[in-house]
């Protein structure tokens, strides 16, 4: 398995970094790629260094996701690059995943039509073509959204489960058992 998160100027790091942590801990291949430079700042001034830029390899992934945060949610929705992968995954089943703003490339690849998701508060109204649920992570077919920040760590596991591997050992190692009974 190898999952891709793909990442511009602006990303929320807890939504972004939140999967790349539990999916390697549980020994997933899960790649930071960067859109535009090998160093990306989130929106609250962290400088990351990603794994890899973007290039072809991109679409050999099992699944893509897409963090929030801003302008970097935006961003990846104005790029032709990350529309294009959304459409071709969608068309191949393959999984994609997006949290907070994320989903709104979600919207404009068309791949949210008539689908069951989740969003940051408001930004539903960017989505018209989906079926909005009020939760913190919502699954429909090959699609999985997460709510927010507060979401991460439950999105992060919802992703590691749709893998087909167990989240318990990776939560109860976190201590997130302790919060969710």
């Amino acid at each position: 398995m190898k999952v891709v998160v793909l990442l511009k100027d602006g990303f929320e790091e807890l939504e972004a970094l939140s999967v790349v942590d539990v999916l390697r801990r549980a020994n997933i291949t899960c790649q930071m790629i960067g859109m535009d430079a090998l160093s990306v700042t989130s929106s609250h001034g962290i400088e990351i260094k990603v794994d890899q830029m973007f290039d072809e390899s991109v679409y050999e992934a099992d699944m893509v996701v897409l963090p929030g945060g801003l302008p970097g949610a935006t961003s990846l929705c104005d790029d032709e690059r990350v529309i294009d992968i959304l459409k071709t995954f969608n068309q191949q089943k393959k999984w994609i995943a997006a949290i907070c703003a994320g989903p709104i490339s979600l919207e404009k690849a068309d791949v949210v039509a008539g689908k069951k998701f989740t969003c940051y508060p408001g930004f539903e109204k960017e989505i018209p073509s989906g079926i909005y649920q009020d939760v913190l992570v919502c699954c429909d077919q090959n699609i999985i959204t997460g709510r927010g920040p507060a979401a991460a760590l439950e999105f992060a596991y919802t992703i590691l489960e749709k893998l087909g591997q167990p989240s318990k050992d990776i939560r109860e190692g976190m201590q997130y058992h302790y919060l969710v009974k």
